[in-house]
């Protein structure tokens, strides 16, 4: 199938290169879709209780949005839950459109309970699986829906047309208020309680109670190709995926093609999607997928069940389609199987990276500690040895503002909302994956922004610490596609690591899943104006403060800068 595939591959990846570094677009080039997303709380039983939990238009998981490439949409969210909203929508690069990103009190502040705003983006050279979800405290654990983008009209997939797609949204399900979890972690400064199930769309399927009349059925035919579009759509564990006897050959991810190849497990991070072929060559019966955790935190507590669908036969015999056979997964410590998988990955033809790099990053990543302040007592210092949990970037650890979002005191000049010092570089060197002096689990809070000159070619070296505990990040990027151009073990060396560097076919990525104790190199072209969001996808972590924003200044003329925001914008 690789093969077959590849032949496909090089005009229509070119066609979308040409595209995509093109800034010029036409917000008339396609269809103009326009929904409207009610928020509110809706009865939900898993696990033999109901909860009232929070959806879109009563659906769990949320409405599938399907476009084209070029298309617009018009979302009008409408909040009637008890909670500030927003929506994000996870990887659209959001030319010129910020406004309409979504993270809380980054480009937009929240939606308030019966108030709405409407979300106007266009999308522009872009083709896969991608999602969207709340972003906004622990709300995505139930807020959260695939948006799919298929070629423009006329053009057609760089792999034969698959006989039928399926949406696979991998979640995490607690038997408690999300909210709530989060809100207790936040008051006792310990890490927060655990998920007690894994879904695929929505249901846990037939290993938890109470569960089995509910499973998710993707039925096929025998000998037809299926297109599975997976999304990690968990809040705070990297997942392993598999379907029992039947191999995946991968053609995308992050709303980018892929060269094509094969395998048993994928492994994706919260926010990464992956589009897979599974061609139905098996024996007439069922066949359960799976998903389980990847734990690469040693010695923490994490949801160790797994969550099943079935891939069911049409013409299975009544006997067979009973017993489905249950896939091989990973140990949930398999970094080995990770790393091999995620060294798959490959552009389906040579790119332009970003070269001449006017701006060379290093950016830490991972946990810390804070000491318990003298006006708390000890039950708010639940952490490690009577501390707190925090995280940082480069020693700082993001706090957001409150009465404004960056993006409107950026754009009106408002003072005292941020500051632009975000240090490129770690203030103290260290021996980053090593045993690290307690001195620096402290680190510092702050609301600082790293400022980019619009066009500037930009590098991050992205490493992990062994502060409290070294832990594979997923780290995402606002706004921005990028090459992940290496990755690697240890401290990054850039006298003898450049020479990894594949500056030929890297993948292309909006998520990047930096190895535990270990680092990855991006690279990108500040061409998108705005204020932009680079964190941690493990909810707990943004938490905690594992965050920064870029700030992308406007080039010459209109459209190469940000306009102002729409006239329904949200207030603080």
């Amino acid at each position: 199938m690789e093969m077959e595939i590849l032949k496909n591959f090089s005009t229509i990846s070119l066609a979308l290169f040409l595209f995509t570094s093109s800034a010029l677009f036409s917000l008339t080039s396609g269809e103009i879709q326009s929904h409207q997303f009610v928020i509110r709380a809706t009865p939900v039983k898993r696990l033999c209780k109901t909860h009232n939990s929070i959806t879109v238009n009563g659906m769990f998981p949320g409405p599938t949005l399907e476009v084209r490439n070029g298309d617009s949409l018009q979302v009008q969210v409408v909040n009637k839950a008890r909670y500030n909203v927003t929506i994000h929508w996870h990887g659209v690069r959001q030319m010129r459109s910020g406004w309409a990103d979504g993270p809380e009190f980054v480009t937009q502040c929240p939606i308030r309970p019966g108030g709405s705003y409407t979300y106007r983006f266009t999308i522009q050279g872009q083709e896969g699986t991608l999602w969207w979800h709340a972003h906004s405290s622990w709300l995505r654990a139930t807020v959260y829906g695939a948006l799919i983008i298929r070629p423009r009209l006329g053009q057609s997939y760089p792999f034969p047309k698959p006989d039928r797609e399926t949406p696979i949204l991998l979640g995490e399900w607690w038997d408690a208020n999300p909210i709530d979890v989060m809100m207790e972690a936040t008051r006792t400064g310990a890490a927060p309680n655990v998920s007690d199930a894994y879904t695929i769309n929505s249901q846990p399927g037939d290993l938890y109670n109470c569960s089995t009349q509910d499973t998710t059925i993707v039925t096929v035919d025998s000998g037809e190709t299926n297109l599975l579009r997976v999304i990690n759509a968990a809040l705070n564990q990297p997942l392993f995926f598999a379907v029992a006897n039947h191999k995946l050959t991968v053609v995308g991810a992050d709303a980018s093609y892929t060269r094509p190849f094969t395998t048993s497990v994928l492994m994706l991070g919260p926010g990464q999607t992956t589009d897979v072929l599974i061609k139905a060559d098996q024996s007439p019966a069922s066949y359960y997928m799976a998903a389980r955790a990847y734990q690469s935190f040693q010695n923490a507590a994490f949801d160790n069940t797994t969550t099943t669908a079935i891939l069911e036969y049409k013409s299975a015999k009544k006997g067979n389609a009973l017993n489905p056979i249950m896939p091989s997964l990973p140990a949930y410590n398999d970094t080995n199987t990770v790393t091999a998988f995620t060294r798959s990955f490959r552009s389906p033809r040579k790119v332009q990276v970003p070269t001449d790099i006017d701006e060379s990053l290093f950016f830490t990543v991972g946990l810390g500690l804070n000491n318990c302040p003298p006006n708390f007592n000890k039950t708010s210092c639940q952490g490690p040895n009577g501390t707190r949990f925090t995280a940082s970037m480069n020693n700082v650890s993001f706090v957001l503002p409150r009465n404004f979002s960056l993006l409107q005191a950026h754009q009106q000049g408002i003072p005292g909302v941020f500051t632009t010092d975000f240090p490129g570089s770690p203030p103290v060197k260290f021996d980053y994956t090593g045993n690290v002096s307690r001195s620096l689990y402290q680190p510092i809070t702050g609301t600082k922004l790293y400022k980019l000159k619009f066009g500037s070619r930009v590098q991050v070296v992205i490493q992990d610490t062994s502060i409290v505990g070294p832990e594979s990040h997923p780290i995402h990027l606002h706004g921005y596609d990028f090459y992940i151009i290496a990755e690697g073990f240890g401290n990054f060396d850039p006298k003898k690591d450049t020479s990894r560097f594949n500056l030929v076919d890297p993948p292309l990525r909006n998520t990047v899943s930096v190895p535990s104790n270990g680092w990855a190199v991006i690279r990108f072209v500040a061409d998108n104006p705005g204020v932009w969001l680079m964190h941690c996808h493990l909810d707990v972590h943004i938490n905690w403060g594992l965050a920064m924003s870029f700030l992308v200044e406007n080039g010459v003329g209109e459209l190469q800068s940000l306009p102002p925001p729409p006239p329904d914008f949200p207030v603080c």
